[in-house]
């Protein structure tokens, strides 16, 4: 992206590198720091050596940032990916982690090649199929299924092999099993999270939290001499205790080669006929396409200059970056939430900050590569516990509970089938509950995958917007599509009075359409509000047509009930 976009608006391309450097490289240094910690857990974490999760990063940033779609986003690895990674590695590899490492290096690639057809074909705007709660109970089940797997990884056991039940009963276990000086780095990790998330101070919050992590790990493993395999008694005299005798040593450490480019592997295709392998492709495909579109819209949010992201250029820039990754070594990437909104908050103008980002850890991975031997393995996974903590807390089953039940009756499902099944399946299980939600809630058959709707320009040139019948997440995509091709700056009218059912994910929609549309100079008005009737108190929550108005509309029998006299009641209001 090379234009100016407009006036006020910051420069990109070599013009933006000129005009806003300084900012972009400092919000880069920045980024850069939260980041190198977690790429080297999440690559580890997915069953990859830690390297493949830093060539993402590099890839991410210094490629894939010069054909993006977004400004503000950063691109790499995301916790979100983690299971489906492992999974795949797993499955494939049958056992050996090093074939099943290249083994899903293919299956990366061919999933890139499909994000750029996607890309290509502007599939960039099918993200608003999949219902909120789906996906929030979506990343909620990769939480918990992260907080399983790391918990032991941060107390320094090695849980016995078996289902993710199998390791969530083992918990208990551990923990009266731990290494006592492993598990002392990562609940002192813990504990300088949880402290800086309540620190007020700005000059102190530019440090970010995995960086102090990181050194407080380092400085613990010199003081314990996890350098050196040995073995120590913890409290010897203490008669409470089951065990005094603990082995320390290089395996509690990060594993990374001196040489930056012994770290490149390259991809097997030949499990390419098998169906785990496309299992795996589609799993890639599906949920770094999901979560990289859905980060990059709140991203848009964020940018403090209200720039929007082309979705479908982003989607296939991130394609692109897969595709170089995967061909090298390294993990799928996506436009990562955590670190694109710091990259905001930092002050960055362009995404000359993600290129920045990606040039600081390839500088940093080929020149200080026994500094990222010595970062301690329990340290990396407390941030993993703490980001899967975050995915699934109290605060998201009861921010989903605001919504309305029916959001966290499919938010729980999702959960579940996730947890009982695979990512996949278990979405599908939480989008077949809506589906049945809105079924039960009187939604016809011909309505689920098709609404009807009419744009009519009114004498007083504005534009009336009338929805007729349901309007839910499996329909409202044609609605979408023409509201994007309305003119700025004018009047458009919605009436909602022949709209028997609304569900959220279109609310929010509406929602969000009329904070867009009248940020740019338009007027957005709604009608018919008043029929219906909701589930919750949220302002965005289902709307159901109030059964007295619904019997008054079923006795008109016009081709679109009661179109004739809606229009003219919203031309006389205006």
């Amino acid at each position: 992206m090379s234009e100016v976009l407009s006036p006020g608006l910051p420069k990109t391309g070599l013009a933006g590198l000129k005009e806003n450097w300084r900012a972009d490289l400092l919000s880069g240094f920045l980024v850069f720091l939260i980041a190198l910690p977690l790429c080297l857990g999440i690559s580890m974490a997915s069953g990859f050596p830690p390297s493949a999760g830093l060539i993402t990063a590099v890839v991410g940033g210094m490629l894939v940032s010069r054909v993006s779609g977004s400004f503000m986003t950063i691109n790499g690895p995301a916790a979100g990916l983690i299971v489906v990674v492992l999974d795949a590695v797993q499955s494939l590899g049958q056992g050996d982690a090093m074939a099943g490492y290249r083994y899903t290096l293919a299956a990366i690639v061919v999933a890139s090649v499909l994000q750029i057809a996607m890309g290509f074909f502007k599939a960039g705007r099918l993200s608003s199929f999949f219902p909120a709660s789906v996906v929030h109970g979506m990343l909620a089940a990769i939480g918990i299924i992260i907080m399983a797997k790391q918990i032991h990884v941060m107390l320094g056991v090695t849980p016995e092999k078996g289902s993710l039940f199998s390791t969530i009963a083992q918990i208990p276990h551990s923990i009266v099993n731990l290494n006592p000086e492993i598990a002392m780095i990562g609940v002192t990790s813990i504990a300088i999270l949880i402290f800086w998330r309540v620190v007020r101070e700005p000059q102190l919050k530019m440090l970010p939290a995995p960086i102090l992590v990181v050194l407080a790990g380092i400085g613990l493993g010199k003081f314990y001499d996890l350098d050196h395999e040995h073995m120590y008694l913890f409290l010897p005299d203490a008669t409470f205790l089951p065990h005094h005798e603990a082995t320390v040593g290089p395996k509690f450490l990060v594993a990374i080669s001196d040489n930056f480019l012994s770290s490149f592997y390259f991809p097997d295709f030949s499990k390419i006929a098998t169906a785990e392998f496309w299992s795996a492709v589609v799993a890639i495909c599906l949920v770094g396409s999901l979560e990289s579109l859905l980060s990059a819209v709140a991203v848009d949010k964020l940018d403090p200059y209200r720039r929007h992201s082309n979705l479908d250029r982003d989607l296939t820039a991130i394609g692109v970056g897969n595709l170089v990754a995967g061909m090298v070594g390294g993990l799928p990437m996506i436009a990562e939430i955590v670190r694109s909104s710091a990259n905001c908050n930092n002050g960055a103008k362009t995404g000359w900050a993600n290129f920045f980002h990606g040039m600081f850890l390839l500088l940093f991975v080929v020149l200080f590569p026994r500094l990222i031997h010595s970062i301690p393995l329990a340290s990396l996974a407390s941030l993993l516990v703490f980001t899967g903590f975050r995915l699934a807390s109290p605060k998201e089953f009861a921010k989903v509970m605001g919504i309305g039940k029916e959001q966290l009756f499919m938010f729980v499902v999702t959960i579940i089938g996730v947890l009982a099944t695979d990512l996949l399946i278990g979405v599908a299980i939480g989008i077949m509950a809506k589906f049945a939600i809105h079924m039960f809630r009187g939604v016809r058959l011909n309505n689920l995958f098709k609404i009807h709707f009419v744009l009519e320009p009114l004498e007083n040139g504005a534009l009336l917007v009338e929805i007729v019948g349901a309007a839910i997440f499996s329909n409202f995509m044609a609605l979408k599509n023409a509201l994007a091709g309305i003119d700025k700056g004018r009047h458009v009218i919605f009436q909602l009075s022949n709209a028997y059912l609304i569900d959220h994910t279109v609310m929010e929609f509406l929602h969000e359409f009329q904070h867009n549309y009248e940020a740019q100079g338009g007027i957005c008005e709604f009608f018919g509000m008043e029929y219906h009737d909701t589930y919750s108190r949220h302002p965005l929550a289902v709307r159901k047509m109030k059964r007295d108005h619904m019997c008054r509309r079923r006795s008109d029998h016009h081709g679109l009930p009661g179109y004739a006299n809606n229009k003219q009641r919203s031309a006389e209001e205006v």
